[in-house]
């Protein structure tokens, strides 16, 4: 007679969140929290490259070709330590002159596919720029 093997469930918990979240960017001697976007049609998370310089961000791990609206720049790329809803996440980023731009932090796929979902009726939270020494 042969025994079943014993089948191991993992279950998976996704988390909810909306399209734009509080995070916090850890740098080498402090953190900040800043409200980041939340952009599925970005294949990489983007940072402030004045963000990246305060935070002493970096080594620029490599050089990526990025196309949008505008035409198609090369950025570099860093590695960096951010929280998004209690969770703590190692990756890629580049970066970019977001100076312009309503939020200094993108997240992009590369970051979501980590087990989030969106769910863009989530109503937009207060910003509250915290800095952490």
């Amino acid at each position: 007679m042969k025994k079943k093997a014993k089948k191991e469930s993992k279950e998976r918990t996704h988390t909810i969140i909306g399209l734009v979240e509080p995070v916090t960017i850890k740098g080498k001697t402090t953190k900040e929290k800043h409200l980041a976007r939340i952009d599925t049609g970005a294949a990489k998370s983007s940072i402030d490259s004045r963000l990246v310089y305060k935070l002493k961000l970096g080594p620029v791990l490599s050089v990526n070709k990025v196309s949008n609206a505008h035409g198609t720049t090369l950025r570099p790329v860093i590695e960096a330590e951010i929280k998004l809803k209690r969770r703590k996440i190692k990756s890629l980023f580049t970066v970019a002159d977001r100076s312009n731009m309503k939020y200094a932090v993108l997240i992009g796929r590369n970051v979501l596919k980590q087990e989030f979902l969106i769910d863009p009726s989530k109503a937009d939270p207060p910003y509250e720029k915290e800095t952490k020494k």
